[in-house]
């Protein structure tokens, strides 16, 4: 046995919907500027380019239901997005056979220090700051498809203290959960346990410390979280 000088960190592990089991993370892609309208709202030509993305933490993934306000920032924003949750993978695969890898999909949020963002942005450097923080990643319980199936339509929507901030449609995602699997395996080797957060539509915006989010995707229910 393997005798480590420190002690083993934590494996991170989500839910599973309506079952004791848990889902094991490995890691965490999260794609940029994926709904139109967001683009749009962030500054951004909408047409479909190739996509980029950049990477959570797994420890970053929380499915306490509270979210704590992140320090030297004043202004934190949801974005709500639904999140791919992988049984395997591998290099270069087809997008009609990328569906195959998905376990199962969740409901998330990815909290950004939109200040800290974007000093990060006009210095032509790395987001981590902005987006990688303790906790940034509020996630539900996974749904397998098994029992939802996969979906590629039906509302997404994000209420703040009972307000719609955010609405849109899985249908208008720019890169679809199969072609964001094939993409990305062409970069990394996907294996599973991995996390794909596919984008979020328009509409964010910022929270306080008393806030509450309800996140909600059609077939997958809602979810609320405080900000504390």
């Amino acid at each position: 046995m393997t005798d480590f000088v420190i002690d083993t960190p934590p494996v991170v592990a989500l839910e599973v919907a309506g079952t004791d089991a848990k889902f094991p993370v490995r890691r965490v892609y999260c794609i940029g500027r994926n709904y139109a309208a967001h683009a749009i709202e962030m500054g951004h030509d909408p047409d479909r380019e190739a996509p980029f993305f950049f990477q959570k933490n797994p420890n970053n993934l929380d499915g306490s239901g509270e979210f704590p306000y992140p320090p030297h920032t004043s202004d934190v924003h949801h974005e709500a997005e639904l999140s791919v949750m992988l049984k395997s993978g591998g290099k270069n695969i087809p997008v009609e056979n990328a569906l195959d890898h998905v376990y199962g999909y969740a409901l998330s949020l990815d909290m950004t220090r939109r200040d800290l963002q974007g000093e990060m942005k006009k210095a032509g450097r790395p987001w981590e700051i902005g987006k990688a923080f303790e906790r940034s990643a509020p996630v539900g319980p996974i749904h397998t498809v098994k029992a939802i199936g996969n979906p590629d339509e039906g509302a997404i929507t994000l209420k703040v203290n009972g307000e719609l901030r955010q609405e849109g449609d899985l249908n208008q995602l720019i890169w679809k959960v199969p072609e964001m699997i094939s993409y990305l395996s062409e970069y990394f080797e996907l294996a599973a346990g991995d996390v794909i957060m596919s984008g979020t539509p328009s509409g964010v915006g910022p929270v306080v410390k008393g806030d509450e989010m309800e996140i909600a995707v059609e077939g997958l229910g809602s979810m609320t979280v405080k900000v504390v």
